[in-house]
């Protein structure tokens, strides 16, 4: 109903005249820009498995390889605890919080395609400096690098892809991104698995490697065209048409093209973008796109497991070999995840994915008879979740009896840990994962995306340094309680979600202000988008 939860209801403008169809130059364009993707997925997958890397830590951190040698094969929640090792990981994404406001700068004067060429020069030179480092500094530097090139890429690659989709595909395709992600951390998890057994240099091929997806990256992008809407945007209309027409396979696309035209001169009329996102009309896309779900994404505990997937399986007291192994198959399932989604989020919608997959979250974390009513017609779901509380009991008590106490851990609990997370990153992979991508960019308007995306970005990299930061200190100090602490986050998320976010799935992007005018809360804030602000002006120009 348009004024209910979902807001499905809105009626589109020009929507209905909407013409397009599939073809092979619009297949091509999308998937090289995806590929920006795979920098994200790979740094991610690398960083954990070069982190438990013995010749790693000889020669940067010697005191943590005494520790883990005297704790090789028994649990120890703090065999990892500590804040330069942690600072490897993290600065990389405090440097692309920063860089992403360059990043808004160059996307929207100079395009999209700019700032992804711009994103894979940095992450090349990045990977170049940690591939030869003889010292932390030079770790620290070669990071910052890659943090630049992700800062910029995460930037313009969702907008990108979001932008160059039809409305009725564009979840899939922008999900894309979360696929070449995915597929990163899966093909840095196999890398490192085979160059921890390269003595004592294979980590530094692990981390030089990161070179390839970014000469992919630059090459790719060098063919690829400027998306419609920011030539548009830049006053070049008629190779904007031409463009929208290629990637569209019709000329019939006179009414997407003027739905472009009035988003660009609202863009045009709009000087400062950055203070035109607290204007009313744009408060739901700030509370919902640029900070809310971006945080969130990060505070699911996910990318905790990402970032030290070995080193979390090495603590529970797995073998080095076994924790890289093991890693392999939480990455696996995630690759997994990530198809289930672009195939059905277009038919299911944004909502359907983060609700149901939210309740299978809290479920791998805590033990919760809850269910979301809204989807009581998928029964498997609610199997699902029932045998998700009885694994969850038996896990409650593995962690709070066995963790931490200097024990061998028995090979069948090693088994049931891996099956857990396993669960665990299937639900986040087709929800929190892509759609923490894909919502954001498809909500805000021209005048406001380049802006909004680069807050979405600088948000999600925040959290996800800040947790970077503070994992392995909390898992030493809080032990099992830290799962608890993201199970209790995921039940807030859930209900923001439930309650804010209309359903986008299928609407141009270009109309999606239309849903808050229709939604039950939102509708009471923007009106009909033309608010005065305290300036005197209207809600539409700052």
């Amino acid at each position: 109903m348009a004024g209910g939860f979902g807001g499905a209801g809105v009626l589109h403008e020009r929507a209905q005249q909407y013409e397009s169809r599939i073809t092979w130059y619009f297949i091509f364009t999308v998937i090289v820009a995806a590929l920006g993707g795979s920098l994200f997925g790979y740094d991610l997958g690398v960083s954990g498995g070069v982190t438990s890397m013995d010749d790693f830590l000889k020669e940067f951190f010697p005191k943590i390889y005494r520790r883990k040698q005297l704790h090789l094969n028994e649990t120890d929640y703090c065999k990892y605890d500590n804040q330069i090792l942690t600072l490897f990981t993290s600065s990389l994404y405090f440097a692309g919080l920063i860089s992403t406001f360059g990043a808004s700068y160059v996307t929207r004067n100079k395009g999209r395609k700019a700032s992804i060429i711009v994103g894979s020069i940095s992450f090349f030179l990045g990977a170049i400096l940690n591939a030869f480092a003889k010292n932390i500094t030079m770790l620290i530097f070669g990071r910052i690098f890659l943090g630049i090139g992700i800062g910029f890429g995460n930037q313009a690659v969702p907008l990108y892809l979001s932008e160059m989709a039809p409305a009725k595909h564009r979840g899939a395709v922008n999900q894309l991104f979360q696929l070449t992600t995915c597929l990163g951390i899966l093909v840095a998890n196999l890398i490192n698995y085979f160059t921890a057994k390269i003595h004592p240099w294979g980590w530094r091929l692990s981390l030089g490697l990161a070179a390839v997806p970014a000469v992919l990256m630059f090459v790719g992008g060098l063919f690829l065209p400027e998306t419609p809407n920011s030539l548009v945007e830049q006053g070049r209309l008629e190779e904007g048409r031409m463009i929208l027409e290629k990637v569209r396979g019709t000329t019939k696309v006179d009414a997407e093209f003027a739905d472009l035209l009035d988003a660009s001169n609202a863009a045009r009329a709009v000087k400062h973008p950055f203070r035109n996102l607290l204007a009313r009309k744009n408060r739901p896309q700030l509370v919902i796109g640029a900070l809310g779900i971006p945080a969130f994404q990060q505070l699911t505990g996910m990318n905790s497991i990402l970032f030290y997937a070995p080193v979390i399986f090495q603590s529970l007291g797995f073998g080095s070999g076994a924790s890289l192994y093991s890693s392999i198959f939480t990455s696996g399932a995630l690759v997994i995840a990530a198809l289930i989604s672009m195939l059905w989020v277009d038919k299911f919608g944004r909502r359907a994915f983060f609700l149901e997959a939210g309740t299978e979250m809290i479920c791998c974390l805590v033990n919760s008879g809850s269910n979301e009513a809204h989807f009581s017609s998928l029964i498997c779901i609610c199997i699902l979740t029932g045998l998700f509380n009885i694994l969850q009991v038996a896990l409650a008590i593995t962690l709070a009896l066995k963790f931490g106490q200097g024990e061998v851990l028995p090979k069948g609990i090693g088994i049931f840990l891996v099956i857990v997370l396993c669960v665990f990153v299937l639900a986040y992979g087709r929800s929190w994962g892509p759609l923490g991508w894909l919502v954001p960019s498809e909500l805000f308007p021209l005048e406001t995306r380049s802006a909004g995306q680069s807050v979405v970005v600088c948000v999600n990299l925040f959290f996800t340094a800040l947790i970077a930061q503070c994992f392995l200190a909390s898992l030493c100090h809080l032990r099992y309680g830290i799962f608890l602490l993201f199970a209790g986050l995921i039940v807030i998320m859930s209900c923001f979600i439930f309650f804010l976010l209309p359903e986008t799935k299928q609407v141009p992007i270009e109309e999606i202000y239309l849903l808050f005018q229709k939604h039950w809360y939102w509708k009471r804030i923007v009106g009909d988008g033309e608010q005065v602000e305290p300036s005197g002006k209207t809600g539409a120009v700052v």
